[in-house]
């Protein structure tokens, strides 16, 4: 009994370890991310574009006011990708 009260207690506490690593290196990763219009594939995109409202909406390849989230600095290296929108 007591070894399973203890296994129980080590998977717990390894659980809350890694959920407070994570709450606290999600600030610094989400500002390494910038938007990338132009790039996303049809149905693709991150977020709303001007004539739709949901993410998952473009309605063609490379729409100009379609993104996705990169990595900072990628978005310039992409074929089309631009980081403002058209």
């Amino acid at each position: 009994m007591k070894k399973t009260n203890f296994a129980v207690a080590a998977a717990v506490t390894s659980l809350l370890a890694v959920g407070a690593t994570t709450l606290t290196t999600t600030p610094a990763q989400a500002a390494e991310k910038e938007k990338c219009y132009g790039v996303a594939k049809a149905g693709k995109n991150d977020c709303a574009t001007n004539t739709s409202s949901c993410a998952g909406t473009s309605t063609q390849d490379a729409q100009k006011d379609a993104f996705i989230v990169v990595p900072k600095g990628l978005c310039d290296r992409l074929v089309g990708g631009s980081t403002t929108s058209s």
